[in-house]
């Protein structure tokens, strides 16, 4: 039997798909989960192990990797509400320290590291945002962004100062089933449930999970050591966007525009409230300033090097309500 791929974040929504993926081709998989979660997997599978370590926690990753071929580091915090969160930071480059340590200590072949499309600068439609943009996220004050541009930064000094062997790759939005938490799917569940009384001016890269998660595997053999590559499939406005997954759930999409302006108003309203009761409120000033830009990126360079493959948000969005149903969220 090969030796395995120690697999972090291997619980979550991109986690699962990707423990699947490396099953489906023959590859072992070692499964890092943190303290207190049960194995989603079944225990009795030969091809799967589990080792429960707390990333923030330090040196609690030590031996995590030892034996292991390679390491894809998937676990991250990607929340946005509130915008400023410590947790973000002890998380998404703490942990990324903490595996980029692991990964020298092990010699692992190869580290692919899971970052965001968002770490680049958008685009248009018609000129979208490449892997060569430099970061623009840092005008809304997201310590999501902000940490996820700080970590993808060590892995590139590590590839830089110790040639370490490491492919990075840059999920743009992702649906599809097996979304437990609910984490991005959440959008359709508020679809579904008639919760989105309009639709913002600006727009976004979706992609299915599956593909990510193929295009993620794909990167343990192909890619160049060093470079980024963006997983994303196709540009949409959110007009666009709700009324095409509207109707894959058989729902009214929203009809009423909501301007830049009401929006941001909107947001700063809810960071008021939010500063008065000591509780994150529906959304917040950056997240209005996020969804009243286009952030749209071609996956030009990902298809070519790592053969992503380019299922329709028709089909995710399909497999994804599937998924809920079955699974009593609707």
């Amino acid at each position: 039997m090969p030796a395995p791929v120690l697999v972090t974040g291997a619980n979550g929504f991109l986690g699962r798909h990707l423990v699947a993926e490396l099953r489906r081709r023959g590859q072992p998989v070692r499964a890092l989960l943190r303290p207190g979660t049960p194995a989603p997997f079944n225990a009795a599978d030969a091809d799967i192990t589990y080792h429960w370590a707390d990333l923030t926690t330090p040196g609690a990753l030590a031996g995590a990797a030892e034996g292991c071929a390679a390491i894809i580091h998937a676990a991250a915090l990607a929340r946005v509400n509130p915008a400023r969160d410590p947790a973000l930071w002890a998380t998404n480059v703490g942990g990324t320290e903490a595996v980029l340590h692991e990964a020298r200590r092990a010699a692992v072949g190869r580290l692919v590291y899971v970052g965001t499309a968002n770490v680049f600068g958008f685009g248009t439609k018609q000129n979208p945002g490449d892997e060569t943009r430099p970061y623009a996220g840092a005008r809304y004050g997201l310590d999501y962004m902000d940490s996820k541009r700080a970590a993808t930064n060590l892995v590139l000094a590590a590839v830089a100062r110790e040639q370490l062997a490491a492919v990075l790759v840059h999920p743009t939005f992702m649906l599809g089933p097996d979304d437990a938490k609910p984490t991005s799917n959440a959008l359709l569940l508020e679809l579904y449930r008639r919760r989105l009384p309009g639709y913002p001016p600006g727009g976004k890269n979706y992609v299915h999970v599956r593909d990510v998660a193929t295009a993620t595997v794909n990167a343990l053999t192909m890619g160049r050591v060093g470079e980024s590559y963006i997983l994303g499939h196709e540009n949409l406005s959110y007009r666009e966007a709700f009324i095409r997954l509207a109707r894959v759930l058989g729902v009214a999409a929203p009809r009423w525009p909501i301007s830049a302006g009401l929006a941001g108003l909107y947001g700063r309203l809810c960071d008021v409230k939010a500063h008065l009761t000591g509780h994150p409120a529906q959304l917040n000033a950056a997240m209005a300033a996020v969804a009243n830009d286009g952030h749209y990126f071609t996956a030009q360079k990902a298809r070519a090097e790592l053969a992503l493959p380019q299922t329709s948000i028709d089909q995710a969005a399909t497999e994804a309500l599937a998924w809920f149903q079955a699974n009593n969220y609707v």
